[in-house]
């Protein structure tokens, strides 16, 4: 399983994450993206997209 983690100082609330995520995971809250689905796949995409550097994937 995976977890995203995401910088709230990094991130700008672009969205970008929010529209590559195959898994609806991520969501923006005002102008930061959050947690809001179930399940992370753990693909990565949503960390390579992110202009800000402001996601990461953690394995638990």
């Amino acid at each position: 399983m995976y977890v995203i983690l995401i910088d709230d100082e990094k991130c700008t609330g672009c969205g970008n994450c929010v529209e590559i995520c195959p898994n609806e995971y991520l969501g923006l809250d005002g102008s930061v993206a959050v947690i809001k689905g179930d399940e992370c796949l753990g693909c990565e995409s949503c960390v390579v997209d992110c202009a800000a550097e402001a996601i990461t994937l953690q394995e638990y």
